[in-house]
């Protein structure tokens, strides 16, 4: 059996966070799906600017395309829609045999336009357009500004997924920006099914794992509701456990597989 088997069959999805032409171009991202089971894919432009810097597999094309003097800008967005849209192709099986759960891969905004909401809603749909890839997510900050362009950009039909959260009302507000989103798509007579994603770091919380589990986050849980956390001492192996409750308001536990987990904090 897989090692990640146990957590695919707990509901929960694994998903890389990184892309590189190497990745690509080596058959290594091919092996993930296949071997052990990755089911998405997310990036940033930070991801792309350690991929650019840390191999010559983009110097052609970045030759070609400053030739025809194409801006920074430009040229980044030119590198990372190729990688993603053959990233997507090979997620289409996974995107359609779990009619849309898995399968998806992020593309970001340019970070300059977090506070600028009609920019935000122009690059979403210019990159998605450009993508032309139905399992294509785009990264939308979490922002005062983003949140009526998250909005606007679920009308469209477009996938978002929500980045740059950092509390639990960032998440509400952004949850609530895409249902009225599909509100309007169900007022407007069009399909309510729009894929998102709201990407919650807990490393920008907290450290990657706890000495124990947090009580209070046993508490929020409602009956059918299930928390899986990595429990031990970091730079070591943890365990990571599954707690449910129970219709009768009990807490049943269990161990699911070894994990090495490393925090995510400066200075670690």
């Amino acid at each position: 059996m897989k090692a990640t088997q146990p957590l695919h069959e707990l509901g929960q999805s694994l998903w890389l966070d990184n892309i590189t032409r190497d990745l690509l171009q080596g058959g290594t991202l091919g092996r993930y799906i296949d071997d052990p089971s990755v089911t998405g894919l997310t990036s940033n432009p930070t991801i792309f600017e350690h991929a650019i810097r840390g191999s010559t597999a983009y110097d052609e094309t970045i030759r070609a395309e400053l030739a025809q003097g194409r801006s920074a800008e430009e040229l980044f967005f030119e590198l990372a829609i190729g990688d993603l849209a053959r990233a997507a192709d090979l997620f289409r099986p996974v995107f359609e045999r779990t009619d849309g759960v898995d399968g998806w891969v992020s593309l970001e905004v340019s970070p300059e336009l977090a506070y600028d909401t009609a920019a935000t809603i122009a690059a979403a749909k210019r990159l998605y357009a450009r993508a032309g890839r139905p399992n294509l997510l785009i990264k939308i900050p979490g922002t005062r500004e983003g949140l009526p362009a998250i909005e606007e950009t679920i009308f469209a039909g477009i996938p978002v997924n929500v980045t740059l959260l950092f509390s639990c009302e960032q998440y509400l507000a952004a949850a609530e920006a895409f249902l009225r989103g599909i509100e309007r798509r169900i007022e407007a007579g069009r399909k309510p099914e729009v894929g998102s994603v709201a990407s919650l770091f807990v490393s920008r919380w907290d450290a990657a794992v706890a000495p124990r589990v947090p009580e209070a986050l046993v508490e929020q849980l409602k009956p059918g509701g299930r928390l899986v956390i990595p429990v031990g001492e970091a730079g070591g192996t943890q365990d990571l456990l599954l707690i449910e409750k129970l219709p009768d308001q009990s807490v049943r536990r269990r161990s699911i597989l070894p994990v090495r987990f490393v925090p995510l904090v400066p200075g670690k």
